[in-house]
């Protein structure tokens, strides 16, 4: 499947990770507008995603949120994502306002060591999360 259009609302995310698969969990939960759709780092389309914002597809280092055709990375896709399912996740928005070099590296820590939190040998996603996947 080739990459999704820039415009559709959309999370991609490490399927692999724990920490990352209960985040796109949370969000299909919290996401009572079903505004997202959700792709797995790993499928095809979403090594094509992480090639069209330019970043290395076998390091997974961010999940990617598209909001309004508008992608984000690192702790600004976490406060785009909030802010897009409303209240009261939006009280998380302003995250996204700080400065990068401070948000960033904080997002950075928590990537490199997610699968500290564990990794999923069993990547079959939720049926509420499978329904929402384009791939």
């Amino acid at each position: 499947m080739s990459a999704p259009p820039p415009d559709q609302d959309l999370i991609v995310f490490d399927g692999a990770c724990v920490f990352c698969s209960g985040f796109a969990r949370f969000m299909v939960r919290c996401d009572r507008k079903q505004r997202f759709r959700f792709v797995v780092a790993q499928s095809d389309t979403g090594r094509a995603l992480y090639g069209r914002y330019g970043l290395d597809p076998d390091l997974m280092e961010t999940n990617i949120v598209v909001v309004n055709g508008r992608a984000h990375l690192r702790m600004r896709a976490f406060a785009a994502a909030m802010g897009a399912i409303g209240w009261p996740w939006a009280v998380f928005q302003p995250l996204g306002w700080l400065p990068a070099g401070l948000t960033d590296r904080l997002y950075d820590v928590i990537a490199r060591n997610r699968y500290r939190f564990g990794r999923r040998a069993c990547t079959s996603p939720s049926p509420e999360l499978r329904a929402r996947l384009l791939e």
